[in-house]
Parts: structure tokens; sequence; C-alpha cells
């Protein structure tokens, strides 16, 4: 699929691309190309001159090759989107390179993004850009302000993380733990684990995309300062991401601790039954072994007084235990 973007009274609009007839009429500031078709990476390479990387959304690239300028005055990023998807979330390997070549038709560069699937930063960024006039100016404003809502983005979802674990820190402090409820508990925590891992992973990738634009020295006094802007803002979720993870260890930490007291239950009914019927036990044997004929050949009550003993020893025992509280 092959979006372009054009500025119109300030606004951001979006324009599908079917035909290479149709491309050569908008003078675009960012082009979109979301799982490109050949033909559509031919269209662009015909109109602009572009020839997108055979590796661009590889994902074993090395990490020092993903922000480079070339000597033609391509700068090419690639950089990682959060997509909290709530089966699978992941993040996007999105390739952007930054055409900064002026020209009478193009005096303000060109972004172009290239990604395998629908990012929800550029929805937003979309979004704010149809609705609020003079947002963007430039194509390194685009690029900028994807950053800038990726961080936003970032921040919300661990707000949401907060939520749903202090959902989960109500069920855990409750005290009434079954081993259920604390098989969900985990479940959801390590969700939130996860989760909170890919938000941090995805802000230090954030944070070096921002510092390279930077140190490459191609913004201006007020992008500069915006860029300094996002780079506080990402800073301030790093305690954020901090906290949840001690919060998480604090809640697996207190699961994992109500599952043992439930086992340590079970063990107890166990221990305390084997005690209760070791007198039992002794008697039988005591009854069984130490006579010369059978009891009950001699003895009619013999059968009646060793069972009624064998009772009263296990009683006993079981109202000392229940007196003592350790049948609760």
């Amino acid at each position: 699929m092959l979006n372009i973007f054009t500025l119109a009274n300030g606004r951001l609009f979006q324009e599908e691309i079917e035909s290479l007839e149709e491309l050569a009429r908008f003078q675009p500031i960012w082009v979109d190309l979301e799982s490109p078709t050949v033909e559509e990476k031919r269209w662009v390479k015909q109109h602009y001159g572009l020839s997108i990387p055979e590796d661009a959304m590889d994902e074993d690239i090395e990490e020092s090759a993903r922000f480079y300028a070339e000597d033609n005055g391509e700068t090419h990023i690639r950089s990682d989107f959060l997509v909290p998807d709530d089966d699978t979330p992941h993040t996007v390997r999105v390739a952007f390179i930054l055409n900064l070549i002026n020209d009478g038709l193009r005096s303000k560069g060109v972004l172009f993004s290239i990604h395998d699937e629908d990012v929800p930063v550029f929805r937003l960024l979309r979004m704010r850009a149809r609705r609020a006039p003079g947002l963007i100016e430039d194509a390194k404003e685009v690029l900028l302000k994807l950053f800038d809502a990726d961080a936003e983005y970032s921040a919300d979802t661990l707000e949401g993380i907060y939520d749903e674990l202090e959902k989960v820190s109500n069920k855990v402090l409750s005290g009434d733990v079954t081993d259920a409820m604390a098989g969900e508990v985990l479940g959801a925590i390590a969700r939130h684990e996860d989760m909170n891992g890919r938000i941090r992973r995805n802000v230090m990738d954030t944070r070096r995309a921002v510092s390279f634009m930077m140190r490459s020295k191609m913004l201006n006094g007020a992008q500069f300062e915006e860029a300094r802007q996002i780079l506080r803002d990402i800073d301030s979720l790093d305690s954020h991401t901090a906290f949840l993870f001690d919060k998480i260890n604090f809640l697996m930490d207190a699961t994992v601790g109500f599952i043992n007291i439930n086992q340590n239950k079970i063990i107890k009914i166990f221990s305390v039954a084997s005690v209760a019927l070791l007198p039992p036990t002794l008697i039988a044997s005591l009854y069984g072994m130490n006579f010369k004929y059978m009891p009950e050949l001699d003895w009619s009550l013999g059968y009646p007084y060793a069972l009624a003993l064998m009772v009263a020893s296990a009683l006993v025992p079981m109202w000392y235990f229940r007196k003592r509280g350790w049948l609760k």
C-alpha cells in the first residue's frame, strides 16, 4: 500500500496512490509504504529516484548500521515502534529515508517510511495533523512528530499497565488467593512484565534515533529544542518502567508466597493426620502381636475394647491440636 501526505493550509492530507500517474500529480512531504509491492517500489524509484534497500526492514541488521547518512544527502533511520496487541504484543521495524536534496518542487525534502504492517503511532499522528493546523511544516517535522507520538504512546501504554496492575494488586492483597486465582494472577503479571520490557526497549530505540537526528545537525533551532523535549519525556518514562518492574516483582513474590501458604496447608493436614494416627497404629500393633491365642476366642469384648481404645487415642491428639489452634 502506497500513501502520500501533502500539506494544505497547515494540515496534513492523505492520498492512497494506485498508479504512477497519480503519484506524479502530488508534491508530498511524506511517502508511506506499507508492505510495498515490487511495482510500488518501482514507482518510487522512477518518480523520486529513490532505491529502497533490500534489507530496509530486516530485523537482524547490526545496531551500528541503523542510523547513517549517505553522500547524496539521504538520511537512513531504522526504528522500532510498539504495537500493544492483546494477543501478541510486539514491535514493528520501520525504515525511514529522509531525502533532503532540494529542488524546485521539493525544497523541504521528502520523508519515506517503509514497514510491513500498520503502526498505531502513524494513525495517531495522521489524526492529530488533520485536526491541528500548523503542527507539521516539513519532512523533518514529520519524523520528529512520529518519535514524539511514539514516546506519548508508550506513556499511554504504561498508564494502562498501571491500571491493570492495580486490579491484580487488589486480588493479591485481598488475602484469599486460591491456586486457580494465583495462576491467573501470574499469567497477568507475566504479560505486563513482557509489555513493560518492550516499552523500555522501544523508548531506548527512540532515544537513539532522536539523538542521531540532533548529532547530524539536520534540525533547525526550533526542531532541535523539540528533540530535546522528546528526550526529556523519554527520560521521565524510565523511572516509571523501573517502578513497574519493582511492583511486578513484589506482586510476583506475594503471589508465590500465597501459593506456598496453600501448599503448606495441605502438608499440614497430612502432618496432623500422620501424628494423630500414630497411637492407634501402636495399639493395633500391640493388640495383634502380643497374645498367645486370638483374644476374641478368650474374651468376646477384645475387638470392641481395642477399637474403642484406638478411637480414643486418635481423638485425644486431635483435641489437643484443635486446642492449640493447629487445625485452623
